[in-house]
């Protein structure tokens, strides 16, 4: 957030949610105070004492481990952090990019901000194809910066097993364009490998997703 953009929060305060997932620093200064809040993954928590500090500073009542951990980094997280203190992500469209730009304005609009642009992105999809032919999804944020999401959705339930055996008992599901049967769908298989009940390599393979944790395929790997 810059200086400029605290009206952005003004819809979250008027809502008095039970809680917020907070990103960055003004909103722990800003909601912190005011609900029970989440740390998310872009404060980027890789190491005990960061996650100390945002836990004891701001109250949080958990934290999301930053994706740029390989899992016996995370493994070693979870160890040096309270138990109950960490979420882990276990599904998600990867964002590739993040910009300011704004590709529905520039393309689906004669305007030239979201003054006079007509608000495209409330009304259209935007898919950027890549080389491969992949399909990757574009979004636009209430400050109309535009977020490239990974089209293929990627999953850490092979992991499962070693994160239950560490203590965590705090997982997210990431959806983004999921119909409501596909959600219903792949919560369930999530269930069953929590349960014990299918393997983790059954989801991905049944559900074509790429099996990785992070950021990186290397991050299911325990390095030498």
């Amino acid at each position: 957030m810059r200086p400029d953009e605290a009206w952005s929060l003004e819809p979250l305060l008027r809502a008095a949610p039970d809680g917020y997932l907070v990103r960055n620093a003004d909103q722990l200064e800003r909601l912190t105070p005011l609900a029970p809040c989440i740390g998310d993954f872009c404060l980027n928590v890789a190491n005990p004492l960061s996650a100390a500090w945002l836990l004891e500073r701001w109250g949080l009542e958990r934290l999301t481990a930053s994706y740029d951990l390989a899992l016996d980094q995370l493994l070693a997280l979870v160890a040096g952090c309270p138990p109950g203190a960490l979420e882990i992500t276990l599904h998600q469209h990867m964002p590739l990019f993040h910009m300011e730009h704004c590709l529905f304005c520039a393309f689906l609009s004669d305007g030239h901000d979201h003054t006079d642009c007509g608000r495209p992105c409330e009304h259209h999809s935007v898919l950027l194809r890549d080389r491969s032919g992949v399909e990757h999804p574009l979004r636009a944020d209430l400050g109309c910066r535009n977020t490239l999401f990974n089209g293929t959705a990627q999953t850490a339930a092979e992991a499962i097993p070693q994160l239950l055996r560490a203590g965590v008992r705090h997982f997210r599901l990431e959806l983004l364009q999921e119909s409501g049967a596909d959600a219903v769908r792949r919560l369930d298989l999530y269930r069953q490998v929590l349960a014990g009940q299918i393997s983790g390599r059954e989801v991905w393979q049944r559900e074509q997703l790429e099996s990785r944790l992070g950021v990186t395929r290397g991050t299911l790997l325990r390095r030498s």
